[in-house]
């Protein structure tokens, strides 16, 4: 533990510095005049400080998987993923190298911080994507907005309290904020204009105050021109007589900034075409935004406005894609995607179960892409849709609603028919096939990422359990993620009915995959679970029965099926006239469950 030293302020300095600037700031109405009461007279004016060991970085997150989860929420943007994804796991495995290399191998001079800029149209994913990343990690993680900013000194928010929230976001662990990230979205708006006369302190400025914290500066956590800082820190010196650590080390803070950029494509373009004309070729082809965007060059962010320090430290970019409705549509259907997600979730709250038709989900794309705001415009072609049920569909007894493209383009006339309560064949027939289409797009969508799903829940996924987690799903507002694991808490619970089987009769009983699907579905569908009831069904069916059968043949482990279940005294007098093979088929339950103990191979 190293300790180092620090001088505080004299107290009477302090007293008369807040002194005036709280008589400046409010004309002479306020002044301090509570005494200030210091530590006994036997301490010394030198505080020692203990400084914290360094935290250990617990992350070896490979770029591949990175990526792979992101394939679980984003639609294309397949480059900006891969970059970001192998960007982000680099960084943060070096310092996890550098913290625990038996060469106590230490940062070399000159080292370069992998910051990111992204660039793209609204709506396509960016800040999403970044929250996904850090949530993935584990990292502490702000955004804030470029447009909010001033450079330190002027009116306006501190580039420098984005750092000070990353403390907050870490619950006060300075250690932890030190390995965050820091995302500042519209970065493009605070490039310089150039008609502009005198100093342009919210944008150039904001510039030049974000250089030292994107490459290593030390940020004091208490802002000198605050006085309630200053007293909390006073405060707490007459009370203990020590300081807190209070400045945040931004060499391993990771900065990413974005932008829609909007013009950047015409200095692009004109680049692209003064260089062909100046090397006597044609000039060149008629290219989209990100094509255009991709082959962006520093001296093309120095001409949109940027100081060429500032695009220095922004050596890794990545550009995103425009999203075409075809893509609107595939994040519909995504049944991870928080929009859906969140009207399901909205009108649970009045208990009604909302399902949506991939008819609805079509129209809904394509309003959305009207409004060109990419995935944003999904939001509020959503909300504008489902409005009008939302409003009158709680104060009656509905209790089922299904989204298709006749109820969204004839909102007025299905409020008005489910209001009434007399739901007619018709509408119980949308809300079937909803169900039915919302199903089959969840079971497609597990069936996709299936091997990932199994490894990291360690649960085999059949077919059948694949359908049984999407009737989960379209009974709750729930995640995939969420599904899957509240179906393997259910199957951990029938586990346990085994072991307290076996604690209280002396029998090894195991349930087969498919006997764990018929008492889970079982639960699905009564929207109840109860353990308990299950062991005590198994101890009035099979308690008996199994120890006779124990007494004639010897056998002392026994494999319940779905039909074992379903008959039990059928179960028990086949074992007592039947010859019983000793081990399970190839199909049973104790393949599946030695593989659920066994590690998957890498």
């Amino acid at each position: 533990m190293k300790i180092k030293s620090e001088k505080f302020p004299d107290p009477k300095e302090l007293e008369k510095e807040l002194g005036e600037f709280l008589s400046k700031k409010f004309g002479g109405q306020v002044k301090l005049t509570t005494p200030i009461v210091m530590p006994h007279q036997s301490r010394s004016d030198t505080v020692e400080v203990p400084v914290p060991e360094p935290v250990d970085i617990d992350f070896d997150l490979k770029p591949e998987q990175l990526i792979d989860y992101l394939d679980q929420y984003i639609i294309r943007q397949d480059s900006a993923k891969a970059i970001l994804a192998t960007k982000i796991c680099t960084h943060f495995n070096r310092i996890r190298y550098r913290r625990q290399s038996p060469d106590n191998v230490g940062e070399m001079v000159g080292s370069i911080k992998n910051n990111i800029l992204m660039l793209g149209p609204t709506g396509v994913g960016k800040t999403y994507m970044i929250r996904l990343i850090a949530h993935k990690i584990g990292v502490p993680f702000v955004k804030g907005d470029a447009t909010k900013f001033s450079e330190t000194g002027y009116v306006g928010g501190d580039v420098e309290d984005l750092v000070r929230d990353l403390v907050r976001e870490a619950d006060g662990d300075i250690d932890r904020a030190q390995y965050g990230i820091i995302y500042i979205d519209e970065i493009d708006k605070i490039a310089s204009a150039h008609n502009l006369v005198g100093a342009d302190v919210s944008r150039t400025g904001v510039q030049r105050a974000l250089l030292k914290p994107m490459e290593e500066t030390e940020v004091d956590l208490k802002v000198p021109h605050d006085p309630i800082s200053m007293l909390q820190e006073i405060e707490r010196y007459r009370k203990t007589g020590e300081r807190d650590k209070s400045t945040v080390n931004t060499k391993n803070i990771l900065f990413i900034m974005s932008g829609a950029f909007n013009g950047l494509e015409k200095i692009i373009k004109k680049r692209l075409s003064d260089q062909a004309i100046g090397f006597s070729a044609n000039v060149a082809k008629i290219m989209e935004d990100a094509e255009l965007f991709a082959k962006v060059k520093s001296e093309d962010l120095v001409a949109f406005g940027f100081e060429s320090e500032f695009v220095g430290r922004l050596p890794v970019r990545a550009v995103f894609e425009r999203l075409s409705d075809e893509d609107l549509h595939a994040i519909l259907e995504n049944p991870n995607n928080p929009i859906t997600l969140g009207k399901k979730l909205d009108f649970a709250a009045y208990g009604i179960d909302l399902s949506f038709e991939d008819t609805a989900l079509q129209l809904l794309a394509q309003r959305a892409f009207q409004e060109n705001t990419g995935a944003r415009g999904l939001v509020s072609a959503v909300e504008g849709a489902l409005l009008p049920f939302e409003r009158r569909l709680p104060s009656t007894r509905t209790k089922r609603l299904p989204v298709s493209a006749d109820a969204i383009l004839h909102a007025r006339q299905w409020v008005e028919r489910l209001a009434s309560g007399d739901e007619d064949q018709v509408e119980r027939k949308h809300f079937d096939r909803a169900r039915q289409q919302e199903q089959s797009r969840v079971a497609r969508y597990i069936g996709t990422y299936k091997d990932r799903y199994a490894q990291k829940y360690s649960l085999p996924l059949t077919r059948e359990r694949i359908q049984l987690l999407a009737l989960y799903y379209c009974d709750h507002a729930l995640d995939v993620d969420a599904v899957i694991e509240t179906f393997n808490h259910y199957y951990e619970q029938i586990k346990a009915v085994e072991i307290q089987f076996l604690k209280n009769n002396a029998i090894n009983i195991v349930f087969e995959e498919e006997a764990v699907d018929f008492i889970i579905e079982g639960w699905i569908r009564n929207r109840k679970v109860d353990a308990d009831a299950v062991f005590r069904q198994m101890s009035d069916d099979f308690q008996h029965g199994l120890k006779l059968v124990r007494e004639k043949t010897g056998r002392n482990r026994f494999f319940i099926t779905r039909q074992a279940l379903n008959a039990p005294e059928e179960f028990i007098r086949r074992l007592l006239v039947t010859p019983v093979d000793m081990h399970p088929p190839v199909s049973s339950a104790l393949n599946i469950t030695d593989a659920r103990e066994r590690k998957p191979e890498s």
